[in-house]
């Protein structure tokens, strides 16, 4: 069991011109403090993170669909989107220009660079089509490819911390890759929790990763066999326990201390130690789903997004709910 303490939540800068519908991810730049989010309302915005908190809109790249994830390249410079358009579009700050760099049959939902060996300047997607395609950003073309039998779901989420890279599909597939031979999956197993995967997030050190599902639980899990009495999983974003139990949404680790935190539907965030077990910090409710997170690359800067998780479905009317970013210098 976690041992925990409360902390009121108290007044975090607020992002200017904020996405107009649902917020999907977020992801700051490794090299400076530029901050992309991508959002329901077609478009993944940059904004510059200024010391004082306040921010500045730098940049835009226009899907055709809702834009669902972002990365960046490892220089900084360059953005690579992905979304319902079926479409990767790679954005160049230096120029300005963006080109589509990568596609597949259906909504591309995760994207990330692959930063080791000999898989620099290369990008992994994946999709609902129930394919993970790399692709040589030098080249404009797909290197490697996973057939349809790699994987027998859709794509719900993805994280790469090399070598490692972890897929989430439905049905609570995950698939473990070792990038230093990535056509083929290093291990497959099921899910520890017993509901849908909502996020993947893989160790700072790629010894193992953390997963959190739609029934208000995370999962520790590390790779190697000879580690496996480390797992464990925990119960978080719920009220009264099993009374209302809430979603998971997403889980960012600190880039130094190897920390993370937990956001949920419930419209709060928490701090974590795994190592220690316990619970650092928790939040109160900000009233609006908490969607996605995201720490700056000292974890100086800890941004979240509030904004409909559609946890509800499409019938709700998720236009009650607050859209915007909120950024907190003290994490």
């Amino acid at each position: 069991m976690f041992s925990s303490s409360t902390t009121p939540k108290t007044s975090d800068f607020e992002v200017s011109s904020p996405p107009t519908d649902g917020i999907s991810n977020l992801v700051f730049n490794g090299q400076q403090d530029l901050l992309s989010a991508t959002s329901w309302d077609c478009q993944t915005r940059i904004y510059q993170v200024l010391p004082n908190g306040s921010t500045e809109p730098k940049a835009a790249i226009q899907h055709e669909g809702p834009s669902l994830s972002s990365a960046w390249s490892k220089d900084g410079t360059k953005l690579l989107s992905v979304g319902c358009d079926k479409a990767g579009r790679l954005m160049d700050l230096n120029t300005g220009q963006t080109t589509q760099v990568a596609a597949h049959d259906a909504p591309i939902k995760c994207v990330r660079f692959i930063d080791g060996g000999n898989m620099s300047n290369v990008a992994v997607t994946a999709s609902w089509d129930k394919t993970v395609r790399y692709w040589d950003l030098r080249s404009q073309a797909p290197i490697s490819q996973l057939l349809v039998s790699s994987l027998p779901e859709r794509c719900y989420t993805m994280d790469v911390t090399y070598p490692l890279m972890v897929v989430g599909t439905a049905e609570r597939h995950l698939f473990l890759y070792n990038l230093t031979n990535p056509t083929v999956v290093f291990k497959q197993i099921l899910s520890p929790l017993k509901w849908q995967t909502r996020v993947v997030s893989c160790f700072p050190s790629a010894s193992g990763f953390a997963i959190g599902s739609v029934e208000g639980r995370v999962g520790i899990q590390y790779v190697e066999d000879k580690d496996q009495s480390q797992n464990f999983s925990f119960k978080c974003h719920r009220e009264d326990d099993k009374k209302n139990v809430y979603c998971v949404n997403d889980i960012s680790f600190h880039p130094i201390h190897g920390t993370f935190s937990t956001a949920g539907a419930d419209g709060t965030f928490n701090f974590w130690d795994k190592e220690a077990k316990c619970r650092l910090k928790a939040f109160s409710s900000i009233g609006t789903p908490i969607s996605c997170t995201a720490f700056n690359k000292n974890g100086s800067i800890f941004a979240y997004a509030a904004s409909y998780d559609w946890s509800k479905g499409h019938g709700t009317i998720f236009t009650q709910y607050t859209i915007n970013i909120y950024l907190s210098l003290r994490a």
